[in-house]
């Protein structure tokens, strides 16, 4: 019985680290422990916050200055959310150049 709980209890632990962070409700400390995101982002993220909560990621990415997509992303992967979504990039994302060497 006590190997169950103690792995019962490993379980509920290792769920809780994994858990979505909200970007609207993340505290400074919060933000900061998230991998891409030091002092100076955290600042600017939580400036931008004051002003009026993110709708989406791509408010978020207008809003804050030097995120982009490829930052979201990233974001997204270490378990940030806004408003519960994950990030999913944009249908609009540049096409990849064409090597002029192959033909169509």
């Amino acid at each position: 019985m006590l190997k169950k709980l103690i792995v019962l209890f490993a379980f509920l632990s290792s769920s809780i680290c994994f858990a979505a962070l909200d970007i609207n409700k993340a505290s400074e400390a919060e933000l900061d422990s998230i991998k891409g995101i030091g002092p100076s982002t955290s600042s600017k993220i939580l400036d931008e916050r004051k002003k009026a909560s993110f709708k989406d990621w791509n408010d978020f990415i207008t809003r804050v200055k030097g995120i982009g997509e490829a930052k979201a992303s990233q974001f997204s992967a270490e378990g940030v959310t806004i408003n519960g979504a994950a990030f999913k990039p944009s249908a609009t994302a540049p096409a990849a150049k064409k090597d002029p060497k192959k033909a169509p």
